[in-house]
Parts: structure tokens; C-alpha cells; sequence
């Protein structure tokens, strides 16, 4: 029945990934961190904050630079098209956004290679079951943040909380 379970899983994330949506095409300038890139817009330089994931802090060692390096890989000086749901901005000003490249959605791809983890925020839940998938089959599989063999033990929440109030 396990197997079961994680075949279905794997033919449902690998069916979904052809579906790219119209919206506004963009190139990405630079990676911030493993879930926020910046582009340049004729209004000047646009941090842009991808939707219903949460990446490894960037001083968490390995996994945030892992992930940020994995997102610059896929998205950097490359043209995306971005989609947007009900709400606009983050309480920092930055864009919500998915961010789709080659028909595939990014937010998912980083989180089904186990370089970020799924944190839904309503009201923008349009990829949830989609993102939810993802995250089970990179935990079954032990993929990045999930390999037993080096686990990320701290949600990136819980280690900012950690962090000297000099770094926040």
C-alpha cells in the first residue's frame, strides 16, 4: 500500500508540471535567498517573495545556501512568467508570486528537491495540494532538508528566532 501511495504521488506531481499559466513574463536579475529573487521593472528593482514555500534561512548551513544556489540555478538571468494570486505583498512589500520556467512551477521544484519546505498563508493557497505532494514525496525519498543522513532539524522560523537580535 506504501507503494502504492508513493507512485500515485510521483505520477501526480510529474503529471502537473506541464501546465505553465498566462502571466506577466519577466527576467530574473539576482537570488536573494532560496524563496526571494529581484527583478528589475521600468519603476526600478522589485524584490519578488515565491508563494507558499519557506526556504532554509541563508546562514542555516547547508540548506539555505543550497537552496538559493538551486533557485539561481533555475531562475537567474533566465525569463519566467509569473503568477499571481489574491494577495499582492508580503508584510516586508515584496510581490507574491509563483514563478513558472519551461512549464514548470518553481515554487514546486524547490520544494519537491527537498530545498524548501511548504508553508501555506491564506488567502493564497491556489498551489497548495500541488506543493503538499511535492513535500511528501522529497521527505519519502529523503531528498535534501529531508535526507536522514544530514536532516535540517530547525524550520527556518525557529532558527531566526535563534538568531542574535543583530542579525534580524
Amino acid at each position: 500500500m506504501r507503494q502504492l501511495n508513493w507512485v500515485w504521488g510521483l505520477l501526480a506531481i510529474s503529471g502537473c508540471q506541464g501546465t505553465s499559466p498566462h502571466g506577466t513574463s519577466v527576467q530574473v536579475q539576482r537570488v536573494l535567498s532560496g524563496q526571494t529573487v529581484e527583478i528589475v521593472t521600468h519603476q526600478g528593482r522589485e524584490q519578488l517573495r515565491l508563494i507558499g514555500i519557506e526556504a532554509p534561512d541563508v546562514r542555516q548551513y547547508p540548506w539555505g545556501r543550497d537552496a538559493r544556489q538551486q533557485l539561481a540555478a533555475w531562475v537567474e538571468s533566465q525569463p519566467v512568467v509569473l503568477e499571481f494570486d489574491v494577495e499582492p505583498r508580503d508584510r516586508f512589500h515584496r510581490r507574491l508570486v509563483y514563478v513558472w520556467r519551461s512549464g514548470q512551477l518553481v515554487n514546486e521544484q524547490l520544494v519537491a528537491q527537498g530545498y524548501a519546505l511548504v508553508v501555506p498563508r491564506s488567502p493564497n493557497t491556489q498551489y497548495d495540494q500541488r506543493l503538499a505532494r511535492a513535500q511528501e514525496r522529497a521527505r519519502i525519498l529523503g531528498l535534501g532538508i529531508w535526507n536522514p543522513q544530514q536532516p535540517m532539524r530547525q524550520t527556518p522560523a525557529e532558527f531566526r528566532r535563534q538568531l542574535p537580535s543583530q542579525y534580524k
